[in-house]
């Protein structure tokens, strides 16, 4: 367990080591039961997190204010267009001032070739942690949560094959965060890794390499696959959620036209009944229901979605006790 971990920034689990994650995942369980067995464990009383969000929010605004009540303290939410922003505030300003006022500050900032930008520039000018909330490249705490996740429904994740898959939503151009951190972060663990998506909804490639290389470290598997039967069959893990064709095209009416292409990409239960025997199915939420995954599906017995949701919680407490305290 690494016990040092005080007034660091959560930007990119990338700059963590596998002994720091680890310890974030062991808070994260221990605080877990805490919540079960109604122990009361304060140990951010009196701090303040400022939460400034570009982008709207449910789960990630709901629990994290949930969790800094539960450490004892209080989260401030901040909506960017009811600041002065727009008006001047730059994002040095930001990180200074806030970083006066609070103990922490998160931040959801999703536009394109902006957000992370905008986020280390605050994190540079800041006196107090930087976590992030999502960004345009990562989305840290839903992949914390998402291996908490996989652990407690399949134990240990070594040796076991996660797809990471694209899958068709009409709403939205989505960001690319989550199969982003997601593929960085499991191989980290031993999981054999499936990326599966059409050919015009790439990641970055420089984070390709880098879940390519974190595998490789870790001896485990990591293939990218363009066929959706191919990359569900005999998986562990079906993570099937839709993003952008961002590397492809920034225009959202083209983006729409490709998405529109690939209709047949939903998750149902013929694609789920040739996983593993025990696969289960993952997203983050919100789905588009019936478009990227059936409700027979997400709302069956292999769905571990509200699992997911909750420990969204958990794993932001631990991350805002080890770095705030």
């Amino acid at each position: 367990m690494q016990t040092r971990l005080r007034g660091r920034d959560v930007i990119d689990l990338q700059e963590w080591t596998k002994d720091e994650i680890a310890t974030l995942l062991d808070v994260a369980f221990e605080l877990k039961r805490d919540r079960a067995l109604g122990r009361p464990h304060p140990y951010l009383r009196d701090k303040v997190l400022a939460m400034l969000f570009f982008f709207p929010s449910t789960r990630t605004r709901a629990s994290f204010e949930a969790g800094m009540a539960q450490l004892g303290g209080h989260a401030q939410f901040i909506e960017s267009r009811t600041t002065q922003i727009a008006h001047g505030d730059t994002a040095k300003e930001i990180g200074e001032i806030l970083g006066r006022y609070n103990d922490g500050i998160a931040i959801r900032h999703v536009d394109w070739r902006q957000g992370n930008g905008y986020l280390r520039e605050v994190a540079e000018a800041s006196r107090v942690p930087v976590l992030n909330m999502q960004c345009d490249v990562y989305h840290p705490h839903q992949a914390l949560a998402d291996l908490m996740t996989i652990i407690e429904r399949l134990g240990d994740p070594r040796g076991r094959t996660a797809t990471i898959s694209w899958a068709y939503a009409s709403s939205y151009q989505k960001p690319i965060s989550v199969p982003q951190s997601l593929a960085l972060l499991l191989p980290r663990f031993g999981m054999n890794v499936r990326l599966v998506h059409p050919p015009e909804f790439m990641l970055m490639p420089e984070i390709v390499e880098q879940a390519q290389e974190n595998a490789r470290r870790a001896r485990a598997g990591f293939e990218i696959l363009h066929d959706f039967d191919a990359g569900i069959r005999g998986t562990d893990v079906v993570y099937a959620k839709s993003w952008g064709a961002l590397l492809t095209t920034p225009d959202e009416a083209e983006g729409a036209k490709i998405i529109d292409s690939y209709k047949s990409w939903i998750t149902d239960e013929p694609r789920m009944a040739t996983a593993g025997p025990d696969a289960i199915f993952m997203h983050p939420l919100p789905a588009d229901r019936n478009v990227e995954v059936t409700d027979a599906v997400i709302d069956g017995p292999r769905s571990a979605v509200y699992d997911e949701a909750e420990n969204r919680l958990h794993a932001q407490k631990a991350v805002m006790a080890l770095t705030m305290s």
